[in-house]
């Protein structure tokens, strides 16, 4: 599905004795990254039924699903509650970019919080320390 820099993603049911990409049993959804906001389509029920049959779904697919309420009601029907209250979303938000010189300075901020002493007051202190540890010599 899609093409070349032009992402669009199914939700399918398919054998594990089949390959990745090959042969599936039932087309459930699909997803459309390209679209703002992304666009989500899930046949609810028939995910649940293969759910409920023991279907297990990739890490991708499950962040997917919790974004769209999905995984909310499968836990609710999982507990033999009917999960009608839980809304399913059709469109996913889109995260916020972070910029390198924000993120840059987000980890620069997190050690000033201690307060730092100045190079001229550190260079006092030496002195002292060392004025301290040397023994005075005596003069006859």
């Amino acid at each position: 599905m899609g093409s070349k820099k032009r992402p669009f993603y199914r939700f399918v049911a398919a054998d594990s004795r089949y390959a990745r990409d090959g042969r599936f049993i039932e087309t459930l959804g699909y997803y459309n990254p390209i679209e703002k906001p992304a666009k989500v389509v899930t046949k609810t029920e028939r995910i649940i039924e293969w759910l409920k049959n023991g279907a297990q779904m990739s890490e991708t697919v499950q962040s997917l699903f919790r974004q769209i309420n999905l995984l909310d009601k499968w836990e609710k029907v999982k507990a033999g509650e009917s999960g009608d209250d839980i809304e399913i979303k059709t469109e996913i938000r889109e995260r916020k970019k972070r910029k390198k010189k924000q993120a840059a300075a987000a980890t620069e901020e997190k050690p000033e919080e201690k307060p730092e002493e100045k190079p001229e007051e550190k260079a006092e202190e030496k002195t002292e320390e060392k004025s301290e540890e040397t023994p005075e010599e005596e003069t006859e």
